[in-house]
């Protein structure tokens, strides 16, 4: 008789679900599928001759430690590295408040798993990133979604009547919505959390992937400008970031920043997931950014993902036009685009018949919510398919809800 699993599983799994995004990654890595699904880099962007470079350094000058095991909190060196970009950003910490992990990912579950208990209030911007509800989902808390607007999450909207454990936002070019959260707004989430006692927990992998607009300081920025020399000790806020944006995914080198009381629990956690993140991969990381790759391609990116995003744009307009409406992401990888009375399931299903990938927007809320509404890559396709893959559901869009009548319906 086959052993029945489901009765061994714990009650927790029961809140584990698949994600939308990792199974249509399956169906996306068809070559002929225009895929707008995954948050990818363009493959072209990605620095292959000075990865090259750097493991040929690294196994010929000190392989016995880079294929050693090594500390839980990571390369010293590394977390010297990142600790000092953020020390020259006015953040007074060192590398003891840095934890590097097996991507910004991680860092969300050992969230979920040091903070987050049963039936506590987890306060996300509406909607939020998939990857955060799925890896705080089996920890059972209530989320509190909270509205945007082109400013980001309307943080005079949060319900302050009850407690709550975190605010989770994701500040810069938000993934999926494309939009990023004020400067007075990030100010007024920080003074709301040293008022009502709560964590911030900050996302934030696309920062350095501007394209229009300004830089704003990051909320641990600001925070640590109102605490000064006393950050360590009252700081609140949990900062996530990542090189996968910027280096390459397939490394998995992510980091946490935090207070180091905060830190060395999320160290402990950290030991009992996985000893530590792969010490070959953050000598490739901290060689990298030692010799500069990582800062000089930067300008590369930008130009590469403007022109794609302005290509979006312009497909967007040409080929939807009236039926919907969709955000202007300034940096980032993600646009959201709405579609009044469409339902963005039943409409995949018809794309990927045309060979053309999205992700539904009810994958972007924890209670199936948003499937009017779809998240659009622009990274990880070139121009021309780009406007291709758009024309292919204007098409669609035009036998599910003519233009007429979307005009009308406005």
């Amino acid at each position: 008789m086959p052993t029945d699993w489901t009765t061994h599983f714990a009650s927790r799994t029961r809140y584990i679900k698949a994600s939308v995004i990792r199974e249509l990654l399956k169906i996306a890595a068809r070559p002929e599928v225009i895929s707008f699904a995954g948050g990818l880099p363009a493959t072209e962007t990605l620095p292959v001759d000075a990865i090259t470079d750097a493991c040929n350094k690294i196994l010929s000058t000190c392989a016995d430690r880079a294929l050693q095991y090594g500390p839980t909190e990571g390369h010293y060196p590394l977390r010297e590295a990142i600790a000092e970009t953020y020390r020259k950003r006015g953040v007074p910490c060192t590398a003891e408040n840095v934890l590097v992990t097996t991507g910004s990912q991680q860092g969300l579950d050992f969230v979920g798993r040091a903070l987050i208990d049963h039936d506590d209030r987890i306060v996300i911007e509406e909607p939020t990133y998939i990857g955060a509800i799925q890896a705080w989902r089996p920890c059972g808390p209530q989320f509190v979604g909270v509205p945007m607007d082109h400013d980001g999450m309307i943080i005079d909207r949060i319900d302050l009547s009850q407690p709550f454990k975190l605010l989770y936002l994701l500040p810069n070019f938000q993934n999926p919505s494309g939009v990023s959260l004020s400067e007075p707004r990030r100010r007024q989430a920080v003074a709301l959390a040293h008022r009502h006692k709560f964590v911030i927990v900050e996302d934030d992998p696309y920062r350095a992937l501007r394209y229009s607009g300004v830089d704003v300081p990051a909320i641990l920025e600001i925070e640590a400008a109102m605490l000064g020399k006393d950050w360590n000790a009252q700081g609140r806020v949990v900062h996530l970031g990542t090189f996968s944006k910027v280096m390459a995914p397939g490394l998995r080198v992510g980091w946490m920043i935090a207070p180091t009381e905060a830190l060395r629990m999320f160290v402990l956690t950290k030991q009992g997931a996985d000893l530590h993140s792969s010490t070959l991969t953050q000598y490739i990381a901290n060689e990298l950014l030692r010799n500069g790759t990582v800062e000089n391609n930067y300008p590369r990116l930008v130009s590469i993902y403007r022109e794609r995003r302005d290509a979006m744009m312009e497909a967007l307009g040409a080929h939807v036009g009236a039926r919907g409406t969709w955000s202007y992401p300034e940096g980032g990888l993600f646009i959201l685009l709405t579609l009044p009375g469409v339902n963005t399931q039943d409409l995949l299903a018809r794309a990927l018949e045309r060979n053309v990938a999205f992700v539904p927007g009810d994958a972007f809320y924890p209670d199936g919510r948003g499937l009017e509404s779809m998240r659009l890559n622009f990274s990880c396709m070139p121009p021309d398919k780009i406007h291709e893959g758009i024309r292919r559901l204007g098409e669609l869009l035009g036998e599910t809800l003519p233009a007429d009548a979307a005009m009308a319906a406005g």
